[in-house]
């Protein structure tokens, strides 16, 4: 037995315990000063493993996934712990004017690029990081959910309001159909509208006929309704409207 002891520890095949790797924790502020982001960039007390590149940023901010971060983290050392439950990191371009605030504060951001006109969808927005949100950053993904990209938008930089308009389907001067509908009701005139609408958003339209001046509501693309139609537009988020 001593013979077999004695041969298994010179050929290293006894049990050890398991090595933990040296823990870290998340940067308060994520951000990286030349293009490419590191694991020094990301955590706190990284040491030379802190040299490790993860990602290059091609953007002023970039969206990092938690778990393929904490996975690269433990290949080199690093033992993560992530109890917040994290699914994305935002790391942004190191500014070079005054010191921003730390903090690590939830913000929307692009999941993908979008192009001018595009209509943002509710998987178009992720969660992420950051140490300061911008001032048009919106709190809820339903301020942002059925407007329209005024721009190019890149993936992984952070939402704003001022990047979106609501989605005109009524231009000035269109020619458009007003509909009534109500308890088995159903009429139908042509009209002129006299201002560019959203959906869900009142137009003043001239009805062609009788030169009268209606108040509708849009409805779509060169449709508006009165009466109970009118009302059910309004009250239809903008969010639903994206997923149809």
């Amino acid at each position: 037995m001593r013979t077999l002891l004695t041969l298994i520890c010179a050929l290293g095949l006894a049990a050890t315990p398991a090595v933990a790797g040296q823990a870290v924790t998340l940067k308060a502020d994520t951000v990286d000063a030349d293009g490419m982001i590191t694991l020094s960039d990301i955590f706190d007390n990284a040491g030379t493993a802190g040299r490790v590149p993860v990602a290059a940023r091609v953007s002023q901010s970039m969206v990092l996934d938690a778990l393929a971060v904490q996975a690269m983290a433990r290949r080199n050392g690093l033992d993560w712990a992530n109890v917040e439950g994290l699914r994305r990191i935002v790391v942004r371009a190191e500014s070079s004017g005054a010191a921003t605030p730390h903090g690590n504060i939830d913000v929307l951001t692009y999941a993908r690029s979008l192009s001018t006109g595009d209509l943002v969808q509710p998987s178009d927005l992720v969660w992420g990081k950051v140490a300061a949100a911008p001032s048009q950053a919106p709190s809820d993904a339903e301020q942002m959910i059925g407007l329209v990209a005024k721009r190019p938008l890149r993936a992984g930089s952070i939402a704003s309001l001022r990047d979106v308009a609501a989605q005109q389907v009524i231009k000035v001067g269109d020619l458009i159909t007003v509909t009534y509908e109500a308890e088995g009701v159903s009429l139908a005139l042509q009209g002129k509208a006299m201002a560019a609408a959203a959906q869900g958003e009142s137009v003043v339209v001239l009805n062609t006929t009788s030169k009268k001046i209606i108040q509708a509501v849009a409805i779509g693309p060169g449709q508006a309704a009165i009466g109970p139609g009118a009302d059910l537009a309004r009250a239809t988020p903008r969010a639903q409207i994206a997923l149809r």
